[in-house]
């Protein structure tokens, strides 16, 4: 099951790429740097959330050991 750092973090991504298209669409390079960032943001937090998940997920088999 998917955290909630891992769901922001798709919507960032999905945000940040739309963003960066629109601006490479409409030639502004400011909106289109900010999509990049966005976009790298939310990469990291989904990976984040992702690590969180999978340490909760070894823990919770640990103690069934």
């Amino acid at each position: 099951m998917w955290n909630k750092d891992e769901i922001k973090g798709k919507g960032k991504q999905i945000s940040g790429a739309i963003k960066d298209k629109t601006g490479e669409l409409i030639k502004d390079p400011k909106l289109e740097a900010k999509g990049e960032a966005e976009r790298v943001a939310g990469k990291i937090q989904e990976k984040r959330g992702k690590a969180r998940r999978k340490t909760g997920e070894a823990v919770q088999i640990a103690g069934k050991i």
